[in-house]
């Protein structure tokens, strides 16, 4: 609400005059005869003004000012003065007050007042929130590594679907990451201090499922001793994602299904149910719905699941993110063994480039620790060809070349030009067929 206004006064008659001025006016109004009542209930980003008296019982308005102050240096506080206090406001605007009035003031000087600080307040609150979106997009970028056309548009849409509470489907093939995108969904959102619960809906015996998923009261089966959270419970008020969630057996699908429907569940051995508010992000390697039309899986259920979809490339369809994320990984690898990683020769990284990649992310990653270990040559860490063409194996070297250019020199287009020794025409081509664009390489205030 950028039209509130929190009032603060000891005087019924001033709260009442106040309250039916603002009220006539559009004003959401709230409030309160103590000050140390405003600061107990005052919520964190409150989005509009404190109006306050100088004078009260308790703690008066120049110490509410300092502890407001305290909390959000932003947040506008206007003063409401005697005339004997006047001087004392004028000190007061001097460390932090947007405003005073000394009373008996005027609606219209009220009002005034009060719609120039909530304009402030509006700006004040917008320019956070895009700071925010900022921060947070840096920090998606060094957690969702890559510069191909795929990674960004995957960045966005965690970036558009963290903040909804929706869940949401992951399609990808083994190893490409699905359980890195659902942290990020959970990390960017507003469950981010809640738990995020994994569990692999493949690593369960079927007879072990229900108690895993549901958890079980003492007694419940033979071997059940002590009562047992389950899953759903634990991640309550936070995240549960289930990999591989088409390895569900059938029955606990059903019961999984009531759940997301009613947001309640009952322990195995249980009677009474349980309330639990929980965002369920799952990840699949097959078409659930093609799964279900075979009658492994219940279609219901999948679109329960899928009310918002991610599909995540294999690493083989998005060749130019392979020498970024070898790099990441190899030195990563380098850093936790106490060695030094050397960049790959140009034969290592032909041969990056033009391998399958069948492990994805996951065998990108294992080759990288080879390598920092020095034992990529030894065990052949990625010299499989695929039969891939020489024009299409050109092209990504092309691709990560500019990509490298233009990451040294921070998007300066000139300083590219020189290095690579390319007409100004030929590097635009290059960089459109290539999807890079240099905003993408500009150096960041901060970093």
């Amino acid at each position: 609400m950028l039209n509130a206004v929190i009032v603060v006064d000891d005087e019924a008659s001033i709260r009442t005059a106040v309250q039916q001025w603002l009220s006539l006016a559009g004003f959401e109004v709230q409030l309160f005869e103590r000050a140390e009542a405003c600061l107990a209930q005052l919520p964190e980003h409150f989005p509009g003004v404190i109006l306050s008296d100088v004078r009260m019982p308790g703690m008066g308005g120049l110490q509410l000012l300092e502890q407001l102050q305290g909390r959000d240096a932003d947040l506008p506080v206007i003063l409401l003065t005697g005339h004997g206090d006047v001087p004392m406001a004028v000190e007061a605007m001097r460390n932090g007050a947007y405003d005073f009035l000394e009373k008996p003031f005027s609606p219209d000087s009220l009002l005034g007042s009060l719609r120039r600080a909530l304009e402030k307040r509006q700006l004040v609150l917008e320019n956070r929130r895009l700071h925010e979106q900022a921060d947070l997009k840096v920090r998606l970028e060094n957690t969702l590594l890559g510069m191909s056309p795929g990674l960004q548009q995957l960045r966005r849409q965690v970036l558009d679907l963290a903040g909804l509470p929706v869940n949401v489907l992951i399609r990808g093939e083994t190893g490409s990451g699905k359980e890195r995108v659902a942290r990020c969904l959970h990390d960017f959102g507003p469950r981010a201090d809640k738990p995020f619960v994994a569990l692999n809906c493949a690593a369960i015996p079927e007879q072990l499922f229900e108690a895993e998923l549901f958890g079980h009261e003492s007694g419940a089966f033979t071997g059940a001793q002590g009562k047992r959270i389950g899953k759903l419970e634990y991640a309550n008020g936070g995240t549960l994602f289930l990999d591989e969630i088409e390895s569900m057996p059938l029955a606990q699908q059903a019961k999984l299904l009531r759940v997301i429907q009613e947001h309640k569940l009952e322990r195995l051995g249980a009677n009474q149910s349980i309330s639990v508010d929980l965002r369920i992000i799952a990840a699949t390697k097959p078409d659930l719905l093609l799964e279900a039309r075979a009658g492994r899986f219940r279609e219901d259920l999948a679109y329960r699941l899928n009310v918002a979809e991610l599909r995540l490339a294999p690493l083989r369809e998005r060749r130019e993110d392979i020498p970024l994320l070898f790099a990441h990984f190899a030195r990563a690898a380098a850093e936790r063994l106490g060695r030094s990683a050397a960049d790959p020769s140009g034969a290592q990284l032909g041969r990056l480039l033009s391998h399958d990649w069948p492990g994805n992310v996951r065998e990108l990653a294992n080759a990288a620790e080879r390598h920092a270990l020095g034992l990529d040559d030894a065990q052949s860490a990625a010299v499989a060809h695929t039969g891939q063409s020489l024009a299409a194996q050109q092209e990504a070297f092309e691709a990560q070349c500019l990509r490298a250019a233009l990451s040294r020199h921070q998007g300066d287009i000139k300083a590219v030009l020189e290095e690579l020794q390319l007409p100004r025409r030929t590097l635009n081509e290059k960089m459109q067929r290539h999807a890079l664009v240099r905003e993408d390489f500009l150096e960041r205030p901060g970093q």
